[in-house]
Order: C-alpha cells, then sequence, then structure tokens
C-alpha cells in the first residue's frame, strides 16, 4: 500500500516512544527502490515511510515531465531526534557539498511527534531537483555556490501531483483584491510569509508552472531549464523567457489569462456553508437595468412586496437560471433553500407576487437559523481541536514557521520619547 506524505506521521510514535532503544543500537539503514536514497537513523516502519515518500515524490516529478529516472548522485537521509542542549536545530537541514569522490547531498530531518509530513515531501522534492541541476556537472570545484530550486517551482510541481485538492488555492486567489505581475511574484520569497499569504504563492506557483507545462513542448522545455538553473541570472523571468516563447510576447496577459484558468479548472467543485451564503447574498441583490447603461441593485424581498416592471421581470428570469446553476455546486445543506428561492424567483418572473413576501422572509429565518447552528458546529470543532485532538490540522503550520523565524532587530528611534521608554524599560530590566 502506498503511503501519503500525512501518513509519514504514523510511523514517528514508534519513533518517538523506542528512543532509549535507539541510543544502544547501531544506526539502521534503509535503501529505497530506486537505490537514490539511502535513510539512516530511527526504526525500520519510519524510515521504509520516508523511503515510500521520496520515491513516489521523485515518481510524481518525473511523470509531469515526462522523463526517465535518469539519476547519477545518491541522496542521503539523516533522520536525527530533537536535542535539548541544541534547541535551535532546523526541522529539516540540505547539505550539498564537493567531496573528493565527487558531489555529496545529504538532507537533515529532525523528527517530533508533531512533524509536518508536507514539510518532508517539500525538501525530498528540493533534494531532487537540486540533483537534477548538477547532475551534468559532476567535477565543481570545492567552495562553489551552488543554486537553490526556484521556490514556485517546487510548489508547483506538489501543487500539480494528481489527487491533490487545489480548492485553497481558487480561494486564496478569489480573495486577493490586487493579482501580482509575473516579475513581482518572481521575486517574492515565501519564507516570511504569513499561512494565507503562503498559500496566495503556492496558488500562484501551481498557476506558472500549469503555463509552462501547458507550452509548446512544455515538458521538455522544464527540463531543460532545470538542467540550465546552475547558470542562472539574477534575473528570473529572463532566464524564464530565454527557455519559454510564449513569454516572449505580451508576459502579462499570458500570465494573468493563466491565473484566471486556475480558478475556472475548479468551477465542478462545490462551494462550503460560508461561500454559499455569500454568493446567494450577491445573486438575491437583483441588478435592474437603469436609464442608460447604469443598472441599481434591488434586494428581492422588495421586489416581492409588489409588482414587478417588464425590466425587473426580465433580470428576474435571468436569476433564475443563476439561482438554477448556483444549486449545483451550492453545499448540500443549502441546495434546498436555493430550490425554494428559483422557484420563488420564476413566480416572480411570471407576474405572481401575492403570497410571495411571507416565503421570502420564511427562507431568511430559516436562513438565519442554519447559519447560527453552523457556527455552533464550526465553535465545537475548533474547542474540539484545541483541548482534545491528539494532532494538529496544519493549517497553521506556515504561520508557526514563519513566527520562529528570527529577525533582525529593527532601527531604534532616537526621538526624545522613544529615548525615554529605553530608558525606563532599561531601569525595569535591572
Amino acid at each position: 500500500m502506498k503511503l501519503s506524505a500525512h501518513l509519514v506521521c504514523s510511523a514517528i510514535s514508534l519513533f518517538v516512544f523506542s528512543q532509549t532503544r535507539l541510543l544502544c543500537a547501531p544506526l539502521g539503514r534503509s535503501v529505497s527502490p530506486s537505490r537514490q536514497f539511502i535513510v539512516y537513523g530511527a526504526n525500520d516502519p519510519l524510515r521504509g515511510a520516508v523511503c515510500e515518500l521520496a520515491e513516489r515524490t521523485k515518481a510524481n516529478l518525473l511523470a509531469l515531465l515526462r522523463q526517465p529516472d535518469r539519476w547519477k548522485t545518491p541522496i542521503v537521509v539523516n533522520l536525527q531526534s530533537p536535542q535539548a542542549n541544541l534547541p535551535e536545530i532546523p526541522p529539516a537541514a540540505l547539505r550539498f557539498s564537493q567531496t573528493g569522490f565527487g558531489l555529496k547531498l545529504q538532507l537533515d530531518l529532525t523528527i517530533t511527534q508533531n512533524v509536518d509530513g508536507a514539510l518532508v515531501e517539500r525538501e525530498l522534492l528540493r533534494a531532487i531537483v537540486l540533483e537534477m541541476i548538477y547532475r551534468s556537472e559532476p567535477n565543481l570545484a570545492p567552495g562553489t555556490a551552488f543554486v537553490e530550486p526556484p521556490d514556485w517551482l517546487l510548489d508547483g510541481v506538489l501543487g500539480l501531483t494528481p489527487g491533490r485538492d487545489r480548492g485553497t488555492f481558487v480561494e486564496a486567489l478569489s480573495a486577493s483584491e490586487k493579482r501580482m505581475s509575473l516579475e513581482e511574484f518572481l521575486q517574492q520569497r515565501p519564507v516570511p510569509l504569513d499561512s494565507p499569504g503562503r498559500t496566495l504563492y503556492r496558488a500562484y506557483s501551481v498557476a506558472l508552472v500549469q503555463l509552462l507545462v501547458d507550452g509548446t513542448d512544455g515538458r521538455s522545455r522544464i527540463t531543460r531549464y532545470i538542467d540550465k538553473l546552475s547558470g542562472a541570472s539574477n534575473d528570473p523571468l529572463a532566464d524564464l523567457k530565454a527557455q519559454f516563447p510564449l513569454l516572449s510576447g505580451d508576459v502579462e496577459k499570458t500570465w494573468q489569462s493563466s491565473v484566471a484558468r486556475l480558478s475556472d479548472v475548479q468551477s465542478y467543485q462545490l462551494l462550503t456553508f460560508a461561500e454559499s451564503e455569500r454568493r446567494l447574498d450577491e445573486l438575491l441583490r437583483v441588478k435592474i437595468p437603469d436609464t442608460g447603461k447604469s443598472t441599481k441593485a434591488v434586494e428581492l424581498s422588495e421586489l416581492a412586496q409588489r409588482k414587478t416592471t417588464a425590466a425587473e421581470k426580465t433580470a428576474l428570469s435571468l436569476l433564475s437560471q443563476n439561482l438554477l446553476l448556483f444549486a449545483i455546486r451550492a453545499n448540500p445543506i443549502m441546495r434546498p433553500i436555493a430550490r425554494e428561492y428559483e422557484q420563488i424567483v420564476a413566480r416572480l418572473a411570471r407576474g405572481k407576487w401575492k403570497g410571495v413576501a411571507k416565503r421570502v422572509a420564511g427562507l431568511k429565518d430559516i436562513r438565519a437559523r442554519i447559519a447560527a447552528r453552523m457556527s455552533d458546529i464550526d465553535d465545537y470543532m475548533n474547542w474540539f481541536e484545541a483541548t482534545q485532538s491528539k494532532s494538529g490540522s496544519g493549517i497553521f503550520a506556515d504561520y508557526l514557521r514563519a513566527a520562529d523565524q528570527p529577525r533582525a532587530p529593527g532601527p531604534r528611534r532616537r526621538d526624545a520619547l522613544s529615548v525615554y521608554l529605553d530608558a525606563l524599560a532599561n531601569q525595569f530590566e535591572d
């Protein structure tokens, strides 16, 4: 049975509760089926899980590029437990160096009970792409500065993994007020971003990799792009233009079209309850053509209390069609309400408005009670996760990781008030 990135955590408990035995036993070793990954430390189940995850991560990349496996440099994965006297050890550290026998690529993973499986998968992919970059340059001089794989490439490849849910990417793009240009995106660094910013960065990464894959001879061009990354310049956009002809024209138009396409691909997915409520509220503000080219928004509850004009009937007919389409994507608990609204709107479009206002008011009351019940459910689930669940959801993992990053102290202000407050703080500290 194949293991997912999240199931790596299932082997952690065996590792955590057997530390005393591991201290006395010789360091274990496992080799993956392709023999590229050599995993040291921990126990047999965990080493096997990491080997399986590494092989599947490489297989997904090669399937995306449609390339055979031609690895040359083995990747050593060292699984280590956290040390109380060295709390600053990062959860993952990739070491790439030149030795007398060629290139050495080692990934050190600090295994804890709350290990982030997605982080392990991403670091394994980073090591795999790094080996591809320097595969044809095994005799580099010691001390040579190595080029890291672009973050957008790693996130884009992981986002396009078969079976991966991309709904959060669509939500992030929808919530973004202004979309970044391609040049601005390529200059961005994801490490200091908070969790929503990190999700938005992943969404842009998926859009970019999908754009490059769909281009003429796109998969082969991405492979050549990776091969030439060791000689990349400081202008990532120029490097992309040199390898991908589709970016030689109107780059911004092509880029924005790819970002918009990412949202369209997900149009078949169901909306959440909150999204369904928001979308339904938008639909029920009926847009009526006004004088000239302007329009005015009228609430459905207002139209239900009087006879409708010809322009309002036309707008209601269009609303009836939109409600039918909305019911397909709406959250299942909202579908009966959407169908009831559709029947009401169809009745108003035929000029029959008697008794409709009461039905609209009744639906409003039902929606309020459902919203209150869903809010109670969310509160209970949040309480359960915070106090009863034995494992985290990982939703805030990016935020916590960014918060733990050391930050350089900012410049101290030298105005009179700041100097006075600093002096007071020093006195209290003493």
